[in-house]
């Protein structure tokens, strides 16, 4: 049961912000107000995490040092959970129920661009238009290479499908296994779909640096858009949805602000102060 908003006094603790429809709008990158108010967050105290489903290298990399510099910051969907400033990581392994020969034989069967990553490497199956616009967007060199040749743990696999793929995908997923489904404004036609181990998600990873933080579930924020973020926003006491958020992540959120391209982060970060 959600505490109601005169419960708690002061600020919130924690405020964790997804990236894609939330963080970075259409345009592809983030508005200057919001880093401004994201400042004037740090200033009274808060922490700020990114929580999002891309990997901890790239932009959001660069997006969560701008947010927080020495803070902690969820990558992959909860999987990887990582300090900005790259001293220390915790990580969460796909385990023995992931099958990459499964992964692969779907993917040649329908045609469709399979990544894996690790915390710190990642490798892309298939050379398409949506493996060099994914590319792109996370701000990384495309190199291909087998799958198999991913340096590190494994910690997660994603789908990178066109939309109207994506029932067939979500209608047959691997045993053992979550399946995080999302989206982003900067590549519309497109449906990522996150796999990692079964448990493991930004709910489970905010639970994780709440305690890390020492503060609460109660205490803590989740500003998110999509159908991903809706553990998240059911574990917090305050759950925030973006004016473009879908249907999902709306009815899982007691708050609603603008929409990313009209500066709704902004609005989220001053409502933190408020509760």
């Amino acid at each position: 049961m959600l505490l109601s908003s005169n419960t708690l006094e002061g600020v919130l603790d924690l405020i964790c912000i997804d990236i894609d429809g939330t963080l970075v709008g259409s345009s592809g990158d983030v508005l200057p107000q919001v880093w401004a108010a994201a400042a004037v967050a740090r200033a009274r105290g808060q922490h700020l995490a990114v929580c999002t489903g891309r990997p901890g290298f790239g932009k959001a990399l660069a997006w969560a040092q701008q947010l927080e510099p020495d803070g902690w910051h969820i990558f992959q969907n909860g999987a990887s959970l990582a300090k900005a400033d790259g001293t220390a990581t915790l990580s969460s392994g796909l385990g023995e129920h992931f099958d990459l020969g499964a992964l692969e034989a779907q993917s040649e069967q329908h045609d469709w661009v399979l990544e894996l990553y690790s915390d710190f490497d990642w490798a892309i199956n298939r050379n398409d238009d949506l493996a060099v616009r994914h590319a792109e967007l996370l701000g990384v060199a495309l190199e291909f290479k087998a799958l198999s040749e991913v340096r590190g743990e494994l910690v997660r696999a994603q789908w990178v499908v066109r939309r109207e793929d994506g029932p067939a995908l979500l209608a047959s997923p691997l045993p053992g296994l979550s399946y995080h489904p999302a989206e982003s404004p900067v590549m519309p036609d497109a449906l990522f779909v996150s796999i990692t181990r079964e448990g493991i998600s930004k709910a489970s990873a905010i639970r994780t640096l709440a305690q890390k933080l020492g503060t609460t579930l109660e205490r803590t924020m989740m500003v998110g858009d999509a159908r991903n973020d809706v553990q998240a926003l059911k574990a917090v006491g305050f759950p925030v949805a973006m004016g473009n958020a879908d249907e999902h992540a709306k009815a899982a959120s007691r708050y609603q602000v603008g929409h990313v391209d009209a500066g709704g982060l902004v609005e989220a970060l001053k409502l933190s102060a408020r509760l």
